[in-house]
C-alpha cells in the first residue's frame, strides 16, 4: 500500500480545493463591486440634476460582467478540481482492498459473548438508549444488567463537569479500602479538590474542619502534599495569585474524570480501555499484512485459515502487546507451558525442547549456541513470565 502515493494524490486535491476556493470568493466579490458601483450612479445627488439613464448604466453593468466571465472561470476550475478528485478516487480505488473476507479467519465465534462485549461497549461510552436499542434487538436480555454500573459512573461524571464532587467522594468513600490495594490515592485527590474550592471561596474555617475531618487520616502517608494544602489556608480567597495556583489549574478537574473512569472499570473487574474499541484498533494494524498473506497465499493454492500459527509476523506495536511472549531463537518457536523457556548458566535463554536437544542427555554438557561456555541440563532454569 503506497501511503506516499495517496499522501500526494490528497495534498493535490487539497491544494487545488485551495486555489478554487479563492478563485471563486475573489469573482464573487469583485461582482458584487461592480454591481454596488452601478446603484451608486443611479441614486440621484439631488433634486435638481439630470435624469439618470438606468438603461445605459444597466447596459454597461452588463459588459463588464460579460467581459469577467464569471460562470466561464468557475466552469473551468471545477472542471479541473473534478479531475484531481477523480485521480484521488481512482488511487485509493487502486491501492485499498474493498474486499477484506480474505482476511477472516474460520473461527467460531460465541454470539453471545460478542453480543455482550457490543452492549457493554455502549454502555460504557454512555449511549444507554442505543445500548437498551442493541439488547432488544439482539434478544439479549441479560446484559442489560451490564447497564446499571456505567449508569453510576456517568452520573458522576455529570456531577464532577458541575464542580459538584460529592457523589465522587460518597461513591470512594464506600470504595476506599479496594481503592488502596488499587494503590490508588482518588480518595485523597477528591478530598484535595473539595478543600481548594472551599478556600477559594473565601472559606477559611470552613476549609479548616474539613482538612481536619477529611485530609487528616491521609497526613502519615501524604505528609508534603498536605503540608502545601495546609499552606494555602494563608491565602483563602485569592489563592490565584498565591505560589499555590497550579491547584486551580482546570487540568485537575478533567484528570480527576479520567483517575474515576479507570479506578471504577477496575473495581468493576474490566479494562479502563472499552475491549471493542482495542480489538478493532488492533485489527486495522494488522488487516494490511493479513491481506497481502491471504493474496500470497492463494496465488500458492494454499488456504492460510487452517494454519494454526501464522508464518509471518503481525507488528501491533507496543501498546497492543498485554503479556510477555518468548520465541526461543533456535527453533523459532513460541514458549508454552510444554515448551517453557529456560535460563542457562550463561545467561542466554533458548527453549526447554531446544537444551533437550543440544544436552541428548541429562548429564552430558553441551555448547551454548551464542557464547562458548557449556551447561548441563539440570543447571538449566525455568522462567516464568
Amino acid at each position: 500500500m503506497e501511503l506516499s502515493t495517496l499522501k500526494d494524490a490528497f495534498d493535490k486535491v487539497a491544494k487545488r480545493q485551495k486555489l478554487s476556493s479563492s478563485t471563486y470568493q475573489e469573482l464573487v466579490e469583485q461582482v458584487g463591486l461592480e454591481i454596488e458601483h452601478a446603484l451608486v450612479k443611479m441614486e440621484p445627488a439631488d433634486a435638481d440634476t439630470v435624469p439618470i439613464d438606468h438603461k445605459c448604466i444597466l447596459r454597461e453593468l452588463r459588459n463588464k460582467l460579460k467581459e469577467m466571465a464569471p460562470l466561464n472561470h468557475f466552469e473551468v476550475s471545477q472542471k479541473e478540481l473534478n479531475v484531481g478528485l477523480s485521480k484521488c478516487a481512482r488511487s485509493l480505488e487502486k491501492n485499498f482492498t474493498s474486499d477484506i473476507c480474505k482476511a477472516y479467519g474460520n473461527m467460531n465465534f460465541d454470539v453471545h459473548v460478542v453480543n455482550q462485549v457490543i452492549a457493554c461497549h455502549l454502555y460504557r461510552q454512555g449511549l444507554f438508549d442505543i445500548g437498551d436499542c442493541f439488547v432488544h434487538e439482539a434478544h439479549e436480555p441479560d446484559t442489560v444488567t451490564l447497564k446499571s454500573p456505567f449508569l453510576d459512573m456517568y452520573r458522576i461524571f455529570e456531577a464532577i463537569k458541575s464542580r459538584d464532587l460529592g457523589p465522587a467522594i460518597a461513591w470512594a468513600s464506600v470504595q476506599s479500602k479496594r481503592l488502596l490495594k488499587n494503590s490508588s490515592i482518588l480518595e485523597l485527590k477528591l478530598h484535595q479538590l473539595q478543600f481548594v474550592e472551599i478556600l477559594q471561596k473565601g472559606d477559611r474555617e470552613e476549609a479548616l474542619k474539613y482538612a481536619r475531618t477529611y485530609l487528616a487520616p491521609f497526613a502519615s502517608l501524604h505528609k508534603f502534599e498536605i503540608q502545601k494544602l495546609m499552606a494555602c489556608l494563608l491565602w483563602a480567597g485569592k489563592l490565584e495569585k498565591s505560589p499555590y495556583a497550579e491547584f486551580m489549574s482546570p487540568t485537575h478537574w478533567d484528570r480527576i474524570i479520567d483517575e474515576v473512569s479507570q479506578q471504577f472499570c477496575s473495581l468493576l473487574g474490566q479494562s479502563h480501555e472499552s475491549p471493542l474499541n482495542v480489538v478493532i484498533a488492533a485489527g486495522i494494524q494488522g488487516l494490511p499484512t493479513l491481506l497481502k498473506l491471504a493474496s500470497v497465499m492463494a496465488a500458492k493454492k494454499q488456504e492460510w485459515q487452517v494454519m494454526k500459527q501464522l508464518p509471518v509476523p503481525v507488528d501491533l506495536g507496543r501498546e497492543f502487546q498485554f503479556h510477555s511472549v518468548f520465541v526461543c531463537p533456535v527453533l523459532r518457536e513460541q514458549g508454552s507451558e510444554e515448551n517453557p523457556p529456560m535460563l542457562m548458566p550463561c545467561g542466554h535463554v533458548l527453549s526447554k525442547q531446544s537444551i533437550v536437544k543440544l544436552s541428548k542427555s541429562s548429564t552430558r554438557a553441551f555448547k551454548c549456541p551464542y557464547c562458548p561456555l557449556e551447561s548441563t541440563l539440570p543447571q538449566c532454569k525455568q522462567l516464568y513470565f
